[in-house]
């Protein structure tokens, strides 16, 4: 029996990978998530899933490991996660009545077979415009700060979105389950 690992420390992506009902490790890989200088942001978030898979294969023999990191960009700006409330507050400051594009990257790595497979789901969002008092209400209430954008689209984050575009609505929270769930029945895995 093949056994399922998420390479990650995100409670959001557990949540979601819970959804496909099967068993399943959770490994955090912890890896530097530093940019590269010159990487933009859909090159981070491919990175980065890719290094999370393969540092958690030599702990997992026959084992699909899956990978997954998002990044976000504005006007060419790398969005990253707040982690503070101050960070949070100019972080919504700055996207305010902006397009955001999320990048949502996915690496599925059989370590019995070495097989690949990978993809990103760009997801694009527009922020409303935000004062500083619906901000400062938000981030009391929901404490994003672990999120990429400072939003919980999921939760009361929808809030702050004038809309939402993409194929996955999963992928903005943290793991595109409509990709993951075909590249493991490439790898014979059945729901």
């Amino acid at each position: 029996m093949i056994t399922l690992v998420l390479a990650s420390s995100s409670p959001y992506r557990r949540e979601l990978l819970s959804r496909f009902k099967l068993p399943f490790d959770v490994f955090s890989p912890d890896i530097d998530e530093s940019p590269y200088i010159g990487e933009n942001a859909k090159e981070i978030s491919v990175r980065l899933a890719r290094e999370k898979a393969f540092k958690v294969a030599p702990h997992y023999s026959n084992s699909l490991i899956i990978g997954s990191d998002q990044t976000a960009e504005c006007q060419d700006q790398i969005i990253e996660k707040p982690n503070t409330h101050e960070l949070a507050i100019k972080q919504l400051q700055l996207l305010s009545g902006k397009v955001v594009t999320f990048y949502t990257s996915l690496c599925l790595l059989n370590t019995q077979t070495k097989k690949l497979q990978e993809c990103v789901v760009d997801f694009e969002v527009k922020y409303k415009e935000l004062n500083l008092e619906i901000i400062n209400s938000y981030l009391l209430k929901e404490q994003p700060y672990n999120c990429v954008g400072s939003v919980k689209s999921e939760g009361l984050g929808i809030t702050l979105l004038d809309y939402i575009k993409g194929e996955d609505p999963t992928a903005l929270i943290g793991l595109p389950l409509i990709k993951l769930s075909n590249m493991l029945r490439n790898e014979s895995v059945t729901f």
